[in-house]
């Protein structure tokens, strides 16, 4: 049976400016839900500030309707940060804030994950960042069935290893809670794909497959916002990394991440079959033992 691929917000966001200026897309959420279906995706991934646009004008049930009405079943959330602030904290309060959003989105659409992390890579204990996390999912799993992804990345302050990030959910300990392994951000903190082989099942909450070059750029920031590249056209060892996590007993769908100027200049029907196309020919040359 084909693996499942969904199409991250990024991939397929058109003409938007990541991090440095507008982030919600100028493509219409309809003919973006009839794009990806009729390129095989089985699901979209929505980032806060395009769901936050979205809604000065539609509700999240008309939203879910689209989204349904197109045949597509599987969604993304994303994207949360800060939650293991102090309450104090100002960037807690939006960061309160925007968990509301992702729950109530997550809940209307049915999302099979929200995705959370350290983007602005605010340092913090692990072991608070840990508290932090389980008291999140255990939010979340009263508002969502959704699973709780925390994507670890070069950023994080606090989680830049597979040994942090084990000791993060395996001491969150929730069942709702897990890791979202990107392998840009693999592959870029020098994570071989054999070491993912020792993640235990459970908290491979979600993968998604992004390409590259192995050198990095002199600004990495910059690099991870405007030059990765689809899966199988880039340097990264994507056999090993599809191979790892299937050992390791992924079995879930798929995303593709590609957060990339080229690709945002596409148009639309382009940038959904070429993200498509690609993914799926990595996957299906892989297929392993399932």
């Amino acid at each position: 049976m084909a693996d499942e691929i969904l199409a991250s917000y990024w991939t397929v966001s058109g003409l938007t400016e990541p991090a440095v200026g507008r982030e919600w897309s100028l493509f219409g959420w309809l003919d973006r839900c009839r794009e990806a279906a009729t390129a095989g995706f089985v699901g979209l991934g929505l980032w806060h500030a395009d769901i936050e646009h979205m809604l000065e004008s539609r509700s999240l049930a008309e939203l879910s309707k689209v989204f349904a009405d197109a045949g597509l079943s599987c969604f993304e959330a994303e994207f949360l940060t800060d939650f293991f602030a102090d309450p104090v904290d100002p960037a807690r309060a939006e960061s309160d804030r925007r968990r509301r959003l992702l729950f109530d989105t997550a809940s209307a659409f049915g999302a099979h994950h929200i995705k959370v992390g350290n983007l602005l890579g605010r340092p913090r204990e692990l072991d608070r960042v840990t508290e932090a996390f389980a008291e999140l999912c255990e939010d979340a799993a009263v508002n969502t069935d959704a699973k709780v992804a925390y994507e670890f990345m070069p950023f994080d302050a606090n989680v830049r290893s597979l040994d942090a990030a084990l000791r993060l959910v395996e001491g969150a300990a929730q069942p709702n809670g897990g890791l979202a392994i990107d392998t840009w951000h693999m592959a870029k903190l020098g994570i071989d794909p054999a070491e993912l082989r020792r993640l235990p099942p459970q908290y491979l909450a979600w993968v998604e497959l992004s390409d590259g070059q192995l050198a990095d750029m002199p600004d990495l920031g910059y690099e991870t916002l405007n030059h990765r590249k689809l899966p199988g056209e880039g340097e990264f060892d994507m056999a090993g990394y599809v191979a790892a996590v299937r050992a390791a007993g992924y079995r879930g769908p798929w995303g593709v991440e590609v957060i990339s100027a080229e690709q945002r200049g596409l148009p639309i029907d382009a940038e959904f079959r070429r993200a498509f196309e690609t993914t799926a020919a990595v996957l299906r040359d892989n297929q392993g033992d399932q």
